[in-house]
């Protein structure tokens, strides 16, 4: 099933890109164009019934940005349900407090960075198949025990 970009929420997205806060503006100045590491993120992503600040597909990776509002415990918990569903679609969510984007953008670049390469080192060791030797009769193939 498709979760990406509802087009009942467009004009919402739309809306919220074109009214985004101060803090989601100083990190998008950051993340767009491909700066971080070549990945391209998208900003005010639909996927499902919720609205992702920004979001890498590729990487699977959604950044979220949390005002003062994230402190009342409704909210707090709607985060969870949202992060919750997100997760069982296989996509990785990174919280920032608004006022570490606001005092330390360099620290928050460098966690995003991490998560980043965390994620390349993690595939490559899933996706990298088992070297093979010959075995002993023809045509056998046989994990290399060296590697």
């Amino acid at each position: 099933m498709n979760y990406s970009n509802h087009p009942a929420t467009k004009e919402y997205r739309r809306l919220l890109r074109r009214t985004q806060t101060p803090t989601e503006r100083i990190l998008w100045k950051k993340l767009r164009g491909k700066q971080m590491d070549g990945y391209r993120f998208r900003q005010q992503h639909g996927f499902g019934p919720y609205v992702l600040d920004f979001y890498c597909p590729s990487l699977r990776l959604c950044i979220e940005l949390d005002g003062d509002v994230h402190n009342n415990e409704e909210v707090r918990l709607k985060d969870d349900e949202r992060t919750l569903f997100l997760t069982q679609n296989k996509i990785h969510v990174l919280r920032f407090r608004n006022e570490e984007v606001e005092q330390d953008i360099d620290n928050v670049m460098n966690r995003i960075r991490v998560f980043i390469i965390t994620s390349i080192n993690r595939l490559s060791v899933v996706q990298t198949p088992t070297p093979l030797t010959q075995g002993a009769h023809e045509g056998v193939q046989t994990p290399n025990p060296l590697t």
